[in-house]
């Protein structure tokens, strides 16, 4: 598209927002706060978005750090990022009752590195330090497992010569930035192996492959719906600022950058995973009252959902 001098046009992208393990996590909290007597408590963010978490505070859902914090015999959900095997232990030493909100792709990567480390090999962890995911992978084998966060890392990490080597990477990364380091790591060890189908979940490959979209189309910003915490949100800017398009991540449309915005007649507009979708209709409303056009640019349809845990039935906790 290229929009004449006077036409100013926001292209939203599609997929955005909510992916189907935030949906289920937020849906866990949801059945779970009216039948819970006492506070429900979540340990962490039960997703990486202020605006979702602010929401259930307001609702009586108490957020902690650590599982110190929640009352002998409490109830408590583990967010969507998933937790280690120790953190699990202190849950049942404390007699909390538990309700898992884990995303089913985190828990694919946990059993492979349970699986991988159990054969005794190493694993090569891609990701991000101190994520809320890659420290609850980690404790699955904080043995045999090594973080790498970047291509120029994977150069000069140490990698066990007389052991094995497994890779699996936080499911939030970027696709591109994720491909240069696997390269890097199999350049140096060529016997490396990894999943048969990349641990990248398939909301956030399929979110920047919408990006990839919306910047074929000319964008000359790109706005994220997204929290400064959430790793896909981050990367969604980054794919925009490769590309050499400036993106900014925004909470809602209060943080909209208004004066830019004004100098510009096509913008990209998309919401990482964590974001509720009310957020980019707060934004598309904006521009519309200022006289934008607003056009969708859908990439494909998502149709994944994952089941509640078995804790849960139509009728409650069972």
């Amino acid at each position: 598209m290229s929009p004449s001098s006077d036409e100013r046009t926001l292209l939203v992208a599609g997929p955005r927002g909510f992916c189907a393990g935030v949906e289920r996590a937020i849906a866990i909290v949801e059945q779970m706060l009216p039948l819970v007597e006492g506070p429900l408590h979540v340990r962490k963010e039960i997703v990486h978005n202020r605006a979702v978490v602010d929401d259930f505070v307001r609702r009586g859902v108490v957020f902690v750090e650590e599982l110190d914090e929640v009352p002998a015999g409490g109830t408590v959900v583990f967010s969507a990022h998933g937790v280690s095997p120790a953190v699990r232990d202190d849950a049942a030493r404390r007699g909390l009752r538990v309700v898992d909100a884990t995303c089913p792709l985190v828990t694919k990567v946990h059993r492979q590195v349970q699986r991988h480390a159990g054969r005794g090999r190493h694993i090569l962890l891609i990701g991000h330090v101190g994520h809320d995911e890659v420290v609850g992978t980690m404790g699955e084998a904080p043995d045999a497992i090594t973080l790498v966060t970047s291509a120029r890392e994977a150069e000069t990490v140490a990698l066990p010569e007389d052991r094995d080597l497994y890779y699996v990477t936080q499911t939030t990364l970027s696709v591109d930035e994720t491909r240069d380091i696997v390269e890097v790591l199999q350049r140096r060890r060529p016997d490396l192996r990894g999943p048969a189908h990349s641990d990248i979940c398939y909301a956030t490959q399929n979110r920047q492959d919408a990006v990839k979209a919306l910047l074929a189309e000319g964008i000359q910003r790109l706005l994220v719906v997204g929290s400064d915490n959430s790793s896909n949100s981050l990367r969604l800017g980054e794919v925009a600022r490769l590309a050499g398009v400036p993106a900014d991540l925004v909470g809602g449309a209060h943080d909209l950058p208004r004066a830019e915005l004004a100098a510009l007649n096509l913008v990209g507009l998309t919401a990482g995973a964590s974001a509720p979708e009310y957020l980019v209709q707060d934004i598309v409303r904006y521009f519309e009252a200022e006289g934008w056009a607003v056009r969708s640019r859908i990439v494909l349809e998502e149709h994944v959902k994952f089941d509640l845990p078995p804790e849960l039935s139509g009728n409650g906790i069972l």
